[in-house]
């Protein structure tokens, strides 16, 4: 079941990358679905992972991963931008890197998740699937300005989505005791891709029904946290 997780997040990356090179996001408003991303993540982090974390004794490893994930993304990766509002359009192999390591990140919290609680797994899955949805987009796009072929960007798109299994695998290798710890440390990236990634970007412009998404988005979580509660 991990790995099914697991297939369904790197597909959902690489499903939104090319509908976005056949040009059938073009019409999509990107920022609603940046912001119910947004939303969906943080209710993830503040009502379901946190809950399963010692913050006395993990707090350093929260705060860890909030900044590893800061680091990596102002060296290292690109933006969930709308299609018409990407900034820049140039993206080369240390970019592709980044992407392919937030996914391999992710697939370790997707596996310690599932490991800690079935249904947090579950949770956490669902969470990446719609923060990758606007980031596949994105990445679609900027290769696409850049002068990449469409077969280059799908191959880019394909090898990063295998790094979800990847990282599923390697948390099998992760000792008990450190389960909680590594819980944390997604925590850390959840909360700063959530608040200080896809919020400001979704809030480019003032707009009433971007935070209507966003407030959905953590609204969607809580009522589905009250009908199937974590166990």
């Amino acid at each position: 079941m991990i790995y099914l997780y697991a297939i369904v997040a790197g597909l959902s990356d690489v499903a939104a990358g090319w509908l976005a090179l056949e040009g059938k996001t073009a019409k999509i408003e990107s920022r609603y679905i940046i912001g119910f991303a947004a939303g969906v993540l943080l209710a993830v982090s503040f009502l379901d992972i946190l809950p399963e974390v010692n913050l006395k004794e993990n707090a350093h490893v929260l705060a860890l991963g909030f900044l590893t994930f800061y680091v990596l993304e102002k060296v290292m990766m690109i933006h969930a931008c709308g299609e018409s509002e990407c900034e820049t359009h140039q993206i080369g192999p240390v970019a592709v890197v980044g992407m392919a390591l937030d996914n391999f990140i992710d697939g370790v919290g997707i596996a310690v998740g599932y490991l800690i609680n079935p249904l947090l797994g579950l949770s956490i899955t669902g969470a990446v699937v719609l923060h990758e949805i606007p980031q596949g987009i994105t990445s679609a796009v900027i290769m696409r300005e850049a002068g990449w072929s469409k077969k280059r960007t799908m191959v880019a798109l394909v090898v990063a989505g295998l790094l979800y299994p990847l990282g599923v695998t390697m948390a099998a290798l992760i000792p008990g005791p450190f389960l909680e710890k590594s819980l944390a440390f997604i925590a850390g990236d959840f909360i700063y891709i959530g608040a200080s990634d896809l919020l400001p970007e979704a809030h480019r412009k003032f707009n009433w029904k971007v935070i209507l998404s966003v407030v959905s988005g953590m609204g969607f979580m809580g009522v589905l946290r009250f009908l199937v509660p974590l166990v």
